[in-house]
């Protein structure tokens, strides 16, 4: 956007074209994964046994958070790199380092978090610090 703002003539085509193709590709990313997650589910409610179906869905659950996580930080970046003309300079390039780091920082805590050993390890630890607060 930075590049295109030096443009001596209009930038209102380029604007347009620009926003339609991210609308498009995050428009068909979500469907694409709503018509998975559609299938998945299906799939999963056919396993025999409840815990092989609570096992999936936490398996789900955590995919599921993972892409909020990394869909998050795009969007906003997105947003203020689009819209943003009245925003600090400053804001937009921390708002793009959230977005680059965010995702690859969380990926491993809520993976992480979904195994016991380590989930019972964070608690352990968050309880004690509460407790000594």
């Amino acid at each position: 956007m930075g590049i295109v703002r030096l443009a001596c003539a209009g930038t209102v085509i380029s604007n347009m074209y620009g926003l339609t193709v991210a609308l498009l590709v995050v428009g068909l990313d979500l469907t694409f994964i709503g018509v998975s997650y559609a299938k998945i589910i299906v799939t999963v409610l056919r396993l025999p046994s409840r815990e092989a179906q609570a096992k999936a869905f936490n398996t789900c659950g955590s995919h599921i958070c993972v892409i909020v996580l990394a869909y998050t930080p795009a969007l906003f970046s997105f947003l203020t790199h689009r819209f943003g003309h009245n925003v600090a300079p400053y804001i937009h390039i921390l708002i793009g380092n959230f977005y680059i780091l965010v995702p690859p920082f969380c990926n491993p805590i809520v993976y992480g978090v979904k195994t016991k050993l380590i989930r019972d390890k964070v608690v352990g630890l968050l309880l004690r610090r509460k407790d000594v607060s």
